[in-house]
């Protein structure tokens, strides 16, 4: 079976070289083109690989469409992919195409499905593989798997302690159901679907009145990016790395609690939360202890609007 692979990042390098290490028949790259000096690790792979790689700016193109037609593909696998492929695209190899989503479809379709599920307070998510359409992830779905959220994950030990590997597991093990002819196409229930835009900065003000836990989702589901802030005087401190803590009798929410080097405390509404990994504004991440080094802040002094 001839194989395209459309993707990039390290999601994108490791899908294609699972591939090839069991064998397949890679016949073409596509990724997004380059970003200044910045090379693409699927890029990179693909040349070391020797495999006849692509970077079109538009796959709304007929060309594009030609040149793909060109490679005689069975399958197009799309392992981590921002750019829009229209149907003429993706019906190009002769067995359609099937895309990786860090959700359990139709639930959190947009680009920042890891995100969110962890800042709504879900107990569980997933992975899905799909086939695309011209719909923003609303194509029938061939595979699913489940992930439990625990209490203490962020959205980088989400993503990189399971569903990166299991999403290139399940891409694998998606190939072999295409191949062979058992793949599913199950349609997605538009009566569960949701949708949410990606994760960005105003999203993910702290409000400190707001339950403890509230607030340790939210943290914990903007970590690593974008990063939950709060003010702190005149400047905004992105916040990381926190335990939770009960609550400090007589403090009020954003209220400094306790400083000190394993970590600055603030009480939340019904308890506090210790920072103990944070980034100052216009300054590196630092540990709790770093940032003490040089700044005023003292207890009893208030963050967040």
């Amino acid at each position: 079976m001839k194989i395209i692979v459309n993707g990039q990042q390290a999601f994108g390098k490791t899908v294609l070289e699972a591939l090839l290490d069991r064998g397949e028949e890679v016949v073409g790259i596509y990724c997004e083109p380059d970003k200044g000096e910045r090379v693409d690790p699927i890029k990179e792979a693909a040349l070391q690989h020797k495999l006849p790689l692509f970077q079109p700016k538009s796959f709304r193109k007929p060309e594009v469409w030609e040149q793909m037609a060109s490679l005689q593909p069975d399958l197009c696998v799309m392992a981590y992919v921002t750019l829009f492929i229209p149907e003429e695209a993706l019906n190009v190899p002769a067995l359609g195409s099937i895309q990786y989503h860090p959700s359990l479809l139709p639930l959190h379709r947009g680009p920042s499905s890891i995100n969110w599920p962890i800042i709504m307070g879900r107990e569980q998510t997933g992975l899905s593989i799909f086939w695309p359409d011209n719909g923003l992830d609303t194509g029938p779905i061939l595979m699913q798997k489940q992930v439990t959220i625990k209490d203490d994950d962020t959205l980088g030990s989400l993503y990189f302690n399971h569903l990166f590997p299991m999403g290139v597991e399940a891409m694998l093990e998606s190939v072999d159901l295409v191949r062979d002819g058992k793949a599913p196409k199950i349609v997605q229930d538009e009566s569960n679907a949701t949708y949410e835009g990606w994760c960005r900065d105003e999203d993910v003000e702290i409000d400190w009145n707001k339950p403890t836990q509230e607030v340790w989702n939210l943290i914990r589901g903007a970590n690593p990016q974008p990063g939950a802030w709060t003010r702190h005087g005149d400047s905004t401190v992105k916040i990381f790395d926190c335990a939770k803590q009960s609550a400090a009798r007589g403090a009020t929410p954003g209220q400094v609690t306790a400083v000190a080097d394993a970590g600055i405390t603030v009480a939340c509404a019904d308890g506090q939360i210790q920072i103990q990994r944070l980034r100052p504004q216009g300054a590196k991440k630092m540990t709790a202890a770093e940032f003490l080094t040089d700044s005023s802040l003292n207890v009893g002094d208030q963050l967040g609007g």
